[in-house]
């Protein structure tokens, strides 16, 4: 089915937006500077707020899978090990950032996303392919870069839910302001499950509990300059069961801490500058194995309008990395330092687009690495039509597991990649929007465990893999006054190039599709993922999962003016899948949720200067 409609579908367009909800009028991870959306070339989806409270989602990975292109696998029930493929890149592919400090780990690779409570987001930007130019290591799939929520400027909100699996949540976010120039942002976040078995074959619930906080403190600098403090914390306890169906249980850990200044120069340039900390913690209860990483960086940048054409852009990240595990009593500690410098110049003269950047990192143990990307658009048609052209590199540099971990090999190379692209987006007219893209990313040097003693499973790893992923996305957008509908369709072929064989947990073929309609105060939605057959592994050779049809019913109800009351039916179709091989997924689940915001429809007053998008 997904294949059907996926191919028939493609002589449409890739939503490069949130299809949902009226869509932003800035973006700020495609070029590290405010952007509006109409300018930026890359593929790009935006969750904004709106779309956030409609969902009713438990955790941010629930947000992302409803997008064709973004592959979603999590290892059973809420809290689980997650992980987001973006058109057919290894898991560790994409570079998540939380308000654009980077929280991959040094040691597993894989961002905690399922961790991440949606009460605290403002909004999720994905940036669909290679970003190392401007964000250096893991950007060879993509971006995603967590926003989260100004409580100052949107007023306090209040909200407690309830659903299947005994599913318990609760939030407050806010702020103050503090005087004529300076403001206080707050939030917190809690949510408890009891979960449901881990393991096909198991019958014990394992349950997950999180708390998030965030705190923002924002004061203006002179006329337009901005200085800030920010800190965001997840941590909680992850119940699962292992290879042996064990009942087992980890605490958890990620927090990053900034410090930002951002400063005007003349009348048409602009400096920031950026201290950041992150942690991350997994600490196994039943034995002392961990895994732990530490990072100090420092990201500083300039911009400069150097004529009405051109936008000119540098800047340079530096970060110290401590990283740390302990596995079945064997482990190690790394420390690793990175430096990346970068050069864009974008351009805009009349119907012509274009984007040029250059980056170099240099990598403590992996080396060097140059990235680029070269980008054209031209529109025509009276301003509704636009053929856009693509291209990029990426890398990413092995992290300390591959080096040090079980089968490590410190002599390993980045892997890279090179990405290109060609489409066209027509608007019909200002509601319907039409777009059209073709895609190609290869990848070399990816890594691999190699068996070299298959009696004790010994072995190492090595860059000997290589991976090409073809594709078409393609799409259709309304956007009315009462109604809202997107459809969205992607057909790729993940494949390695060197076993000759579809690349695991990666669908060929995927559509997904929404519509909203409002009532006056009620707002009832639909989405819906057609997800096709995922080969995933399997001993002793790989399995095939077979495709799915996932379906959400959202109905949101705003009672008064400051109370809101919204109702989620997950998985409506009750359907039997797997995204992962011997790993459950919820049944069909009802969930509640009441929202109470006593300055909704009131003007909140603006304190400190804001930066645009932010």
């Amino acid at each position: 089915m997904a294949s059907v409609v996926a191919l028939a579908f493609a002589a449409f367009a890739s939503a490069r937006a949130d299809e949902s909800s009226p869509l932003p009028a800035v973006v700020v991870t495609a070029t590290r500077v405010p952007v509006p959306l109409q300018e930026v070339l890359a593929p790009v989806i935006v969750i904004d707020r709106a779309t956030i409270e409609r969902s009713g989602a438990n955790d941010a990975t629930e947000l992302l899978r409803f997008h064709a292109g973004l592959d979603v696998a999590r290892n059973g029930g809420p809290g689980q090990p997650t992980s987001v493929f973006i058109r057919g890149a290894e898991s560790n592919h994409t570079l998540v950032l939380v308000d654009g400090v980077r929280v991959n780990p040094g040691t597993i690779g894989l961002p905690p996303l399922q961790n991440v409570t949606p009460e605290m987001v403002e909004r999720i930007e994905v940036v669909k392919g290679p970003r190392s130019a401007l964000w250096g290591s893991d950007a060879i799939g993509g971006v995603i870069n967590v926003v989260t929520r100004r409580g100052s400027r949107d007023g306090w909100v209040v909200e407690a839910g309830y659903g299947d699996y005994d599913t318990r949540k609760a939030s407050v976010n806010g702020g103050f302001g503090l005087g004529e120039r300076a403001s206080l942002d707050l939030g917190v976040a809690w949510l408890d499950s009891d979960g449901f078995p881990t393991r096909t074959d198991d019958s014990t619930d394992r349950g997950y509990e999180t708390l998030n906080a965030n705190v923002q403190l924002r004061a203006a600098v002179g006329d337009a300059g901005e200085i800030s403090l920010q800190h965001w914390r997840a941590e909680g306890t992850s119940e699962y069961s292992d290879f042996f169906l064990t009942p087992v249980d980890q605490d958890f850990e990620t927090e990053t801490t900034s410090a930002a200044l951002r400063l005007p120069v003349g009348t048409r340039g602009e400096a920031r500058a950026t201290a950041a900390h992150m942690e991350d913690r997994i600490e196994q209860n039943q034995s002392g194995d961990f895994l732990r990483t530490d990072r100090d960086s420092l990201d500083a940048q300039f911009d400069w309008r150097a004529s009405p054409v051109h936008a000119l852009g540098v800047g340079g990240m530096f970060y110290v990395e401590d990283a740390s595990s302990e596995s079945f009593g064997t482990g190690f500690r790394e420390e690793t330092d990175s430096v990346s410098v970068y050069v864009q110049d974008r351009i805009s003269a009349g119907p012509h687009l274009a984007l040029l950047a250059l980056g170099h990192t240099d990598h403590e143990t992996a080396g060097s690495a140059v990235t680029w990307n070269a980008e054209y658009g031209y529109t025509f048609n009276a301003g509704r039509t636009r053929a856009f052209a693509l291209a990029g590199s990426g890398f990413r540099a092995p992290d300390a597991t591959d080096r040090y971990g079980f089968g490590g090999n410190p002599a390993l190379e980045p892997e890279r990649s090179r990405n290109y692209e060609l489409g066209v987006r027509h608007a019909l007219d200002p509601r319907h929007t039409l777009t059209l893209s073709a895609f190609q990313n290869d990848i070399e040097d990816l890594i691999e465990f190699v068996v070299t003693d298959f009696e004790t499973f010994e072995g190492i790893n090595r860059n000997v893999a290589e991976a090409r992923i073809r594709g078409v996305e393609a799409g259709w957008r309304y956007a009315g006054e009462a109604w809202q509908a997107h459809l969205e369709a992607t057909y790729q072929d993940p494949r390695n190039l060197t076993e000759d064989s579809q690349l695991l947990r990666r669908a060929k073929e995927s559509v997904s599709a929404g519509v909203t309609r409002g009532f006056g105060p009620v707002q009832l939605g639909l989405d819906v993922l057609v997800a096709g057959d995922r080969k995933d592994f399997g001993f002793p050779s790989p399995v095939t999962l077979d495709g799915y049809v996932l379906a959400n019913l959202t109905a949101q109800w705003q009672a008064t003016r400051n109370v809101a009351l919204v109702a989620r039916v997950e998985n409506l179709l009750d359907e039997d899948y797997e995204l992962v091989s011997t790993y459950n997924t919820p049944d069909r689940g009802v969930y509640f949720t009441v929202r109470y915001a006593p300055a909704r429809g009131e003007p909140i007053a603006r304190t400190a200067s804001t930066r645009p998008g932010k």
